[in-house]
């Protein structure tokens, strides 16, 4: 029996990891000898995680959730530590998958390794090459403590080799973010306000913001913001924020009539607004990779991608955080001059089966 533990850390990961649950429970299903439990590092009642996720992803809700909630990057890691250390201690396990790069992956990473089982990253060889952002001081020990490498693309691929991986460790198998978006394509559900608006596919633009420091940055946030909405037109600007960022957004855009401030989807109708949209303005790596699957054009607010396919060959384009950059993106976005774009290579739904096939083969 192949026993995998899956770890979730935030939300963006059961989007990722649900492929791979789905894929162990078809196989189980077939008769294969392999069975798993996915543990979240954060608490139960995590207000990011709306009551509809798992339903939307079509997975079991987690086995087990270690509980950890707390701000201080330090001390999440100390307890995710201490706290998966017990969990591995009671459950018989044979390879731990984490993915992406938080804090509390990293901690189940060191620990997974203190006992000495195979740790396999999923979504390995990103980087920003900013040793002063907490995340890629994440990526780094990840990768180097994993004995897997599943990387999404030719990039990734050649960053891990280049930082001295070796080549039997590394595995390109796709982006996983395009299994989930495949699965749902036909399950998406238009949501509501487009009606209270009225407003038509390709008649709008997506916004979407999380990053701290450029809510933090008031000045220049209301610079691109007042920009954004002037190129746009009379294009309708829908953002489903979260509470905090809808708190700094929503004074910015008083004097902008087609800016509106929505209240966040659930998985399904966000898809399905972002699918449909005329462009997207995100500073989400995960909603431009979701972009270039849908041929959607869209502008990130950063000047770097860990997915540089998105940009290469996909409908990302980077602007970083130029008020006046953004305006002639979003003014092209609204003319329909945008560029071509294509779907990178392996990026075809199919990363869970690749994965799973590599773990039984490696048995």
């Amino acid at each position: 029996m192949l026993n995998i533990c899956i770890v979730a850390g935030a939300r963006p990961n059961f989007i990722k990891v649900a492929p791979l649950a789905r894929a162990v429970i078809r196989g189980k299903a077939d008769g294969k000898a392999v069975d798993y439990r996915l543990v979240y590092t954060g608490a139960e009642t995590d207000p990011t995680i709306e009551p509809t996720l798992f339903d939307d992803l079509g997975i079991p809700q987690p086995d087990v959730c270690l509980g950890v909630d707390c701000v201080n990057l330090n001390e999440l890691t100390g307890r995710v530590m201490s706290e998966f250390d017990s969990y591995l201690s009671a459950n018989p396990t044979d390879v731990v998958i984490v993915v992406d790069d938080l804090a509390s992956t990293m901690a189940v990473a060191i620990v997974t390794k203190k006992h000495g089982l195979t740790l396999a990253h999923l979504v390995a060889g990103t980087r920003s090459f900013d040793i002063n952002m907490p995340k890629e001081i994440n990526r780094l020990v990840i990768d180097g403590l994993s004995d897997l490498l599943f990387t999404a693309g030719i990039g990734s691929t050649s960053i891990a080799t280049r930082e001295g991986a070796e080549l039997a460790k590394v595995y390109m198998v796709g982006n996983i973010l395009m299994d989930t978006l495949r699965f749902n394509r036909s399950r998406l559900v238009r949501p509501a306000v487009l009606d209270g608006l009225s407003v038509n596919e390709k008649e709008y633009i997506v916004f979407t913001l999380n990053r701290k420091a450029l809510l933090a940055d008031k000045a220049n946030m209301k610079a691109m913001l007042t920009a954004m909405c002037r190129a746009a037109g009379g294009v309708q600007v829908l953002a489903p924020l979260r509470p905090a960022a809808a708190e700094t957004v929503r004074p910015m855009v008083a004097g902008c009539p087609n800016f509106h401030v929505i209240e966040p989807l659930g998985y399904l109708e966000f898809g399905y607004l972002t699918a449909n949209a005329k462009g997207i303005v995100t500073d989400s790596g995960n909603v431009a990779e979701e972009a270039t699957f849908n041929g959607v054009p869209c502008v990130t607010l950063n000047s770097y991608t860990e997915h540089i396919e998105t940009v290469k060959q996909g409908s990302n384009v980077l602007v970083g955080e130029d008020a006046d950059r953004l305006a002639e993106a979003v003014a092209d976005m609204v003319k329909g001059q945008w560029k071509k774009c294509s779907l990178p290579d392996r990026w075809d739904g199919r990363t869970a089966e690749r994965i799973l096939q590599i773990l039984f083969e490696l048995q």
